[in-house]
């Protein structure tokens, strides 16, 4: 296959995900099948790269994804790019291509599953008692990522306190807002939603999610600068979970309802 006549497909995961997260590599293989080049990106410190930055991911690094879209297209000679993440991954793409607006021909789409455009809301849905366990899963992951990352880069975090912080809102105000560059979990929140610039989205973008997401609220997706933008593509199941939309395989198609959704819009898009 010819990398520079072919489209390329970025794909970012979500909060604790990595490139070989399973739904990573299930909508890479399906994408390649079509044609596509394919780069299955780790967020910052994420799949085992702690010691290549000292630096923490968050919601709002969109400028990480404007960075490779610029450097595909400018110095690697690809001129179709495509951008598909999940949950957080979701919102920074959707920031990215809302950022980058019409500035730049060669970004061709975008697709995002249960993205996370407004974290406030979503951290909040998150620490519900009825999520304990995606919660205390989160939790318990990113205070054993800071440690590996605070021996790597010593006197970088005061790790002292992390012992008693119990929620994802207290550790993102501590840790993850300060180490961004905010001034606090809220300021945090706010500004790394990609609520703010989907109005600028300039190109096909596809959102998936499901209205009983247990901690990506449907209501954010009713508003109308989304219901009625001319170029987002809102799919929304009843049903289906955090980045789930398992079911029969029918039509020749696998379970993974979500990562086929994607392909069709890709394709259509080719």
């Amino acid at each position: 296959m010819d990398r520079h006549a072919s489209p390329t497909a970025i794909l970012v995961h979500g909060l604790e995900g990595c490139s070989e997260s399973r739904y990573m590599r299930g909508i890479a293989a399906k994408a390649y099948r079509i044609g596509f080049n394919i780069i299955r990106m780790n967020q910052r410190t994420c799949g085992g790269t702690e010691h290549l930055s000292p630096t923490l991911y968050n919601s709002g690094l969109s400028g990480d994804y404007r960075a490779i879209v610029d450097e595909l297209i400018h110095h690697d000679g690809l001129d179709r790019i495509w951008l598909v993440g999940y949950s957080m991954g979701g919102n920074l793409v959707l920031k990215a291509a809302g950022e980058i607006g019409q500035s730049e021909p060669g970004l061709a789409g975008v697709a995002a599953v249960c993205p996370n455009i407004d974290p406030t809301i979503c951290a909040r849905a998150l620490e519900e008692s009825r999520n304990w366990i995606y919660h205390r899963h989160f939790v318990t992951r990113l205070k054993s990522r800071l440690r590996r990352k605070a021996a790597l880069f010593p006197g970088k975090w005061d790790i002292s306190i992390l012992d008693q912080i119990t929620t994802i809102s207290e550790f993102d105000d501590r840790y993850t807002a300060k180490d961004g560059g905010y001034r606090d979990g809220a300021d945090y929140y706010n500004r790394a939603g990609a609520r703010h610039v989907l109005d600028t989205i300039a190109v096909p973008t596809l959102i998936v999610t499901a209205q009983d997401d247990p901690f990506i609220p449907y209501s954010m997706f009713t508003d109308t600068k989304i219901q009625r933008h001319p170029r987002i593509a809102m799919v929304a199941p009843r049903y289906g979970g955090h980045c789930g939309f398992f079911h029969r395989s029918r039509n020749g198609e696998d379970s993974y309802w979500a990562e086929n959704r994607i392909v069709d819009f890709l394709r259509r898009g080719i």
